[in-house]
């Protein structure tokens, strides 16, 4: 179903403000990353972890206060999803669940007065932790190569670049915007954890194929409208897929939107992640794969011309 059959927007002459713009928000976001970080979940960094529900909401110094009497002073203590369920990590191994036990006592102690609940305990060995981290790592890298072999083999080299660069973009400003955001308010407390790695090799995918669309209406008008500049061609090609592109994008937008909302703590860090993933892979799309392929073709004419124009005569570039 196309409802934007008349439209004409100029999406290429505005690309190099759109690069400025993604370059500095993905600077901000390696600022953030490196100043301020993001928390590592319990899967990678090895450990205990323990959700912990009460009948009225804790005081985080009396929970803090707690697990230094018992010996855990180092332990991360944050809201969980609302002010009546805390979080309680350490990184502190013991055999069996004597940690977790430990935390337990210190809390019905302590706390009685608010019926401390354990609704979920985790416990993760420091090798297993890097191992899934050196995983996880792989498993973002391997899925960008991919991506690069079967858009390079099924259109030319640089419209692989185009996406795998797009793909990269896309996997920065959603890292760093998580990094910036973590922690403002109970409902962005975020850490990265296997769900979260999910969540970024699904939004590599879902930009992918809304790239290979848009490169794909690019190769029919270049086999039909012959004679048009790539430019040119290459806006046409955007505003004929803009309705596919709003139509499902948003769709999953709207699904994940809700997810985040009503899907409860467990999911809403990969709903988050999802969410922004959709925006900066729709934007991606436009304003960084094709504005590559552009910038690129662009390049490589104005080289060429400058190779056969005799020496004293003037140059010509290609259309910016």
């Amino acid at each position: 179903m196309r409802f934007m059959q008349n439209i004409n927007i100029d999406f290429m002459s505005k690309r190099k403000m759109w690069y400025m713009i993604s370059l500095s928000v993905i600077v901000v976001g390696i600022i953030s990353l490196v100043f301020k970080g993001i928390d590592l979940g319990v899967d990678f960094l090895g450990g205990t972890e323990l959700i912990v529900r009460f009948d009225h909401a804790p005081d985080i110094g009396d929970v803090r206060t707690a697990m230094t009497a018992s010996g855990f002073s180092r332990a991360e203590i944050k809201v969980y999803g609302n002010p009546k369920q805390i979080l309680i990590r350490t990184e502190e191994q013991g055999q069996g669940t004597v940690i977790g036990d430990r935390i337990r006592t210190a809390l019905s102690q302590a706390l009685a007065d608010k019926n401390p609940d354990v609704l979920q305990q985790i416990k993760i060995g420091p090798k297993i932790g890097v191992e899934l981290q050196k995983d996880a790592l792989y498993a973002i890298l391997l899925s960008l190569v991919a991506v690069f072999i079967y858009v390079g083999f099924r259109f030319k080299f640089i419209y692989g670049l185009g996406a795998v660069i797009a793909l990269f973009h896309d996997v920065l400003v959603t890292l760093g915007i998580i990094s910036l955001v973590d922690g403002l308010t109970p409902y962005t407390n975020f850490e990265i954890d296997q769900n979260m790695i999910a969540a970024f090799l699904t939004l590599v995918g879902t930009s992918v194929n809304d790239t290979v669309v848009i490169f794909d209406r690019i190769r029919e008008n270049q086999k039909i409208y012959k004679s048009m500049g790539l430019m040119e061609l290459i806006n046409k090609s955007l505003n004929q897929t803009l309705s596919r592109t709003i139509i499902t994008q948003g769709t999953i937008f709207t699904v994940i939107l809700i997810l985040f909302f009503l899907g409860g703590e467990v999911n809403r860090g990969f709903a988050f992640a999802l969410t922004l993933g959709t925006i900066t892979g729709t934007y991606s799309s436009i304003y960084i794969a094709s504005a590559i392929v552009l910038d690129y073709t662009n390049r490589k004419q104005a080289k060429k011309l400058a190779s056969l124009a005799p020496k004293g005569q003037p140059q010509y570039e290609a259309v910016q």
